[in-house]
């Protein structure tokens, strides 16, 4: 009666543990599958791919530029933000290029370098695009990215989705896929032992 319940309560365990394997796996398998809709269509598409260095040469902040926004519901939403223009030096090679804060930047508006994510607030706005300019009169000299085929003449200061990001992105779900596997195999090779234990038993009987 004992060595029944002992068996039952072992199939369980090894019911549980195979369920949190396969649900394991599956969730790697989910978030590989966002990566590949959301994360790797930007980096694959993105052409600012080459590291230099950027050499300030002028920053402006122009007049309000206006800016639409259609949030899908079929409304579309005008803003008026204070357009930060920065042009720098490629490389010390005497070449004069736009710089944007990353690529979206220039997909928002391509006359400015920098634009705040919430533009309701003007007050705030402002304020953001002041400090941006001063941060960029302190540091004349700083690391930008530009596309070594020239598809585009202008730079990025950061990239929204670099190769160290891309790995880690891709890390947690490689963790939880091999954790899951491993369970997995683990509980066939105890259930595995299990049968042949049973069958060593029986043969010596």
């Amino acid at each position: 009666m004992l060595g029944k319940k002992l068996v039952t309560s072992q199939k369980r365990g090894e019911t549980r543990a195979l369920c949190l394997g396969l649900g394991m796996v599956a969730c790697s398998v989910m978030m590989y599958f966002f990566i590949g809709i959301t994360i790797m269509p930007s980096y694959m598409n993105s052409v600012w791919t080459k590291e230099t260095t950027c050499k300030l040469l002028k920053t402006n902040i122009k007049d309000k530029v206006q800016c639409s926004f259609n949030n899908g519901a079929g409304d579309e939403n005008i803003f008026q933000y204070p357009c930060l223009e920065v042009l720098v030096d490629l490389n010390f090679s005497g070449q004069e290029v736009m710089l944007y804060h990353n690529e979206e930047t220039q997909e928002r508006n391509p006359k400015c370098s920098y634009i705040p994510r919430d533009l309701k607030n003007d007050k705030e706005v402002k304020t953001l695009i002041e400090t941006a300019a001063e941060n960029f009169r302190k540091h004349q000299t700083f690391p930008c990215y530009y596309d070594p085929e020239r598809r585009q003449t202008s730079v990025i200061l950061i990239r929204l989705y670099p190769p160290k990001g891309l790995f880690f992105a891709f890390l947690w779900p490689s963790l939880m896929l091999t954790g899951g596997v491993l369970i997995i195999i683990m509980v066939k090779v105890s259930q595995y032992v299990s049968v042949l234990s049973a069958w060593q038993y029986k043969t010596n009987i």
